[in-house]
């Protein structure tokens, strides 16, 4: 995996980049990631999300966001959210991790998750937290990075496909 790169990427290299990750959002939502979208969802939508909710939070140093390159292309992405009220300074979110439908199986969400840890604990965070669809193929991999289920929503989320399915989520946590 040496090939694999992974940086902070930076407002400036967001707004250069939106239309590839708007593709990589978009390839991960038909693949049928539940990311909190659900189809029809074009690439407008996609680029609106980057643009309109990562953007700011970026820009406003309460967002932090990793990009894995591979070949040239945007692999993977995620996001460290620590914009917590007073009482919660010891605590980040893990939003959004991603990885492109053509680039998974090797190993790229073990390493971004490692690195948003890293960057987690050098703004002084101890506690993770983050939610997957209960029984979605990312449960069992943050069981295996140390994350703890602490519960499970009923009927939280709906379906990505767009069907009247309402998904369960796990909520879980990990002590850095």
């Amino acid at each position: 995996m040496s090939d694999l790169e992974i940086s902070v990427f930076s407002a400036e290299a967001i707004e250069a980049s939106l239309a590839e990750l708007g593709q990589l959002l978009q390839a991960c939502v038909h693949d049928g990631a539940s990311i909190g979208f659900v189809l029809p969802y074009s690439l407008d939508d996609a680029m609106g999300f980057w643009r309109d909710k990562v953007l700011p939070g970026v820009r406003q140093a309460t967002r932090l966001m990793l990009v894995a390159m591979k070949d040239g292309r945007i692999a993977g992405t995620v996001q460290l959210g620590y914009d917590t009220m007073p009482n919660q300074m010891h605590r980040a979110d893990v939003n959004k991790l991603m990885v492109h439908p053509d680039f998974r199986r090797q190993g790229i969400a073990n390493r971004l998750m490692a690195e948003i840890e890293a960057h987690a604990r050098k703004l002084g965070r101890s506690l993770m937290t983050l939610d997957t669809r209960t029984g979605d193929s990312a449960e069992p991999l943050y069981t295996s990075l140390g994350y703890v289920t602490s519960g499970v929503i009923p009927a939280y989320a709906r379906d990505p496909f767009g069907t009247d399915r309402l998904d369960a989520t796990t909520v879980m946590y990990k002590l850095l």
